[in-house]
């Protein structure tokens, strides 16, 4: 019982398969004009593509490697900036949340929350993110 299934199965598939191409064949055949249109604009088009590539290739611009600023004590003092915000400072750098820096300060988490808020407000920023970057463009922490 099993075996006629399988072949019905088959025989089914080969149809199919035969039906497709018929169809396939009548559908050529009715645009025929559209075909190879689109056919000789995707050739155009790949010309274009390549063409375009080549005369706007630009040539590589020199490659220039910074070193990483350096930490500067004076910069601090600038700022204002007291030991143990700068210590916050450092700890948010390394991507700290506060209360992993009040456990490792040994102080409070609104310690922590009033150190970052009054580097914020010195660094004239508004986030964490913003706070590093500016830290190390101005060399106030180091660069790892």
């Amino acid at each position: 019982m099993k075996r006629i299934y399988i072949y019905y199965g088959i025989g089914l598939g080969i149809l199919l398969v035969v039906l497709r191409l018929i169809e396939y064949q009548f559908l050529v055949r009715a645009y025929v004009f559209e075909i190879y249109g689109g056919l000789i604009a995707l050739i155009f088009m790949g010309l274009g593509i390549w063409a375009g590539l080549k005369l706007t290739k630009r040539k590589s611009a020199p490659v220039v490697i910074q070193t990483p600023l350096q930490f500067d004590e004076n910069k601090i003092k600038e700022w204002g900036i007291s030991k143990r915000e700068h210590e916050v400072l450092e700890l948010i750098s390394q991507g700290l949340s506060n209360q992993e820096i009040a456990d490792k300060l040994f102080v409070s988490l609104n310690t922590v929350k009033t150190h970052s808020a009054r580097l914020f407000e010195k660094l004239e920023v508004n986030s964490r993110t913003k706070a590093v970057h500016k830290a190390k463009e101005l060399g106030l922490i180091r660069v790892n």
